[in-house]
């Protein structure tokens, strides 16, 4: 199964929590900016689709991968770690291995707080260039765009001016959503709904 937009298309694996939001709109918009598209479990809502058969359909079609494993440590004393991340980039990995084709052609990001912390808990992974984060959106960003860059582009913008557009979003987000559309923040507006606001920012 590959779809028109397979070379174009950017599965993106992260935590969809509060705390992580941030991050996923920068990465989002990053992918965005270098005329990427972002395909997330989360655009989709049929409840007649199981979770599991949605992120294998969207890992099939795109070509590139971006998995965040800040999730694999648990916060605090009874709390289990996240699995669903790792488990999803193992289904990435596999397909670009093991499925042949022009899946062979795939690339996968890995993304992670702290630097080798993941090597605790995936030691497979020892050895993998994973770029760390910190939690901070802009070292995100600057990760997925330098990625882009040295992977498929060979060129483009610097982080800086990625990071000077994505400041420039928010302040449109927050008149479009807060403003004109009565929400009390841009932090109750959905990712999906937000997507549609970054299509309409780039367009302008």
């Amino acid at each position: 199964m590959i779809c028109d937009d397979f070379t174009r298309n950017v599965f993106i694996n992260c935590p969809f929590d509060d705390d992580f939001r941030q991050l996923l709109i920068g990465i989002i918009f990053t992918v965005m900016y270098f005329g990427f598209k972002p395909r997330l479990a989360l655009e989709r809502s049929d409840s007649a689709e199981s979770r599991i058969d949605k992120i294998i359909d969207l890992i099939l079609k795109s070509k590139f991968g971006i998995h965040d494993l800040s999730r694999i440590v648990s916060k605090g004393k009874g709390e289990h770690y996240r699995m669903n991340m790792p488990f999803e980039l193992g289904i990435d990995y596999g397909c670009k291995r093991l499925k042949g084709g022009l899946w062979e052609t795939k690339k996968i990001l890995i993304l992670e707080k702290e630097k080798y912390r993941y090597q605790k808990a995936i030691s497979d992974l020892s050895g993998s260039d994973i770029k760390n984060h910190n939690d901070d959106v802009v070292k995100a960003i600057y990760a997925v765009r330098n990625w882009f860059v040295s992977e498929e582009l060979n060129r483009g913008h610097g982080g800086q001016k990625v990071w000077d557009g994505f400041n420039e979003f928010q302040a449109y987000l927050y008149d479009e959503v807060v403003e004109k559309d009565g929400h009390n923040s841009t932090d109750e507006v959905p990712i999906a709904e937000i997507m549609h606001h970054m299509k309409e920012w780039f367009n302008k």
